[in-house]
């Protein structure tokens, strides 16, 4: 009779990363890149990724992508770009956060170069301004699903909630630069995370 399997043994190192940042391949990574920069359109493009990675190929959790968002929007420059970085370098590092920014860029500046040509010739019509509304209330309109899901389904907490309604009011409300409110909220914010107790 064969023995049983011992199961309390360590976990192999392959295993081990497998659930927490499955190994993706450079070239899964482009695809899905790629395919994120040929079919989204401008603010809706976070929202594209967000499906993408999280959702259909759960190469991330809510919470990492999340973090990722919250980077890219700090940073200078333009946050599905900065995003696109994030995800490469926390999936597979420096050569991942290079295959998914061209992934992301290139194939995308080659259609703007063609979109604003084909719109120079068109943009009289009144026809192009309502697709133009069109198109921009579905990048809104993904924005606001994404945001929504996520929200629904990370952890709660009143620190985070009230730092985030800080921010909120601070930016959307009175106008303040985005410079001062992150250099004073986001040292809070790491104070009190690091202070609050573990479960």
């Amino acid at each position: 009779m064969d023995s049983p399997v011992d199961t309390s043994g360590p976990v192999p190192a392959e295993q081990q990363g497998t659930a927490a940042h499955p190994r993706v391949s450079l070239k899964d990574l482009f695809s899905c890149f790629l395919q994120v920069g040929l079919t989204s359109f401008g603010g809706g493009t976070q929202a594209w990724v967000y499906r993408a990675v999280v959702e259909e190929r759960k190469w991330l959790d809510e919470k990492a992508f999340l973090a990722g968002l919250t980077v890219a929007q700090i940073l200078p420059g333009a946050n599905p770009v900065n995003l696109s970085l994030y995800v490469g370098q926390r999936l597979r590092g420096g050569l991942g956060a290079l295959v998914a920014t061209l992934g992301m860029v290139v194939p995308a500046i080659c259609v703007v170069l063609v979109v604003a040509a084909i719109y120079s010739h068109i943009s009289q019509f009144p026809l192009t301004q309502f697709m133009l509304i069109g198109i921009a209330t579905v990048g809104l309109g993904a924005t606001l699903a994404a945001g929504t899901k996520a929200a629904l389904r990370i952890e709660r907490q009143p620190v985070a909630i009230a730092i985030g309604i800080a921010t909120f009011v601070a930016v959307g409300v009175f106008h303040w630069s985005m410079i001062p409110v992150v250099a004073v909220l986001g040292p809070l914010s790491i104070v009190l995370a690091l202070r609050r107790p573990r479960g």
